[in-house]
């Protein structure tokens, strides 16, 4: 499967994407807003690669590559996905910092990864969980058509051990802004 922009595309992750990922994981910064796990070793990380589940209906996860240099920059995923009701869960991240900030690279896969849950999928719903504090990320989400639906209080434990505010989004079909 291959989704492509003008700046990236999406494709599904191969094994050889570890060496790659292993720094993205351990990148304090990648991991400031996000449900951390311990360190993982790059040996873990080949190992998870390796072990992939294939991607299904309930769940698509897909490497976020930049056209320019066919370099992987990140991850982004439709989880826990439900044909009954419609809905599904996105996560996504931009590990290489090159390509983080005001490039344009996780607004168009976010829009990709969206427009594939609707339209392939058939999803009415996509939803998400967001750190209160990041705002850089609510406002791409914001931008591309997700809207706040409620705050889930000091649900959330950073890396400083401190708690904070988790914001529910959510995007229904026909809502996503190009």
């Amino acid at each position: 499967m291959l989704l492509e922009g003008e700046l990236v595309r999406l494709r599904a992750l191969e094994p050889e994407d570890a060496e790659r990922i292993h720094p993205f994981v351990i990148d304090p910064e990648v991991g400031r807003w996000m449900q951390n796990e311990h360190p993982l070793s790059l040996a873990q990380v080949r190992k998870r690669c390796e072990e992939r589940a294939v991607n299904t209906y309930e769940k698509v996860v897909l490497g976020i590559e930049a056209k320019a240099d066919r370099k992987l920059i990140g991850i982004i995923d439709l989880r826990d996905a439900e044909p009954e009701v419609g809905e599904a869960y996105l996560d996504v991240y931009i590990g290489d910092a090159e390509y983080r900030a005001g490039g344009g690279y996780g607004t168009e896969a976010l829009r990709l990864m969206c427009r594939y849950g609707f339209d392939n999928m058939r999803l009415h719903q996509i939803t998400l969980w967001v750190v209160a504090e990041n705002e850089v990320a609510r406002h791409v989400y914001r931008k591309i058509g997700f809207v706040e639906e409620g705050r889930h209080r000091e649900a959330f434990v950073g890396l400083d051990g401190k708690r904070h505010d988790m914001i529910l989004m959510s995007m229904l079909k026909g809502e996503l802004k190009w």
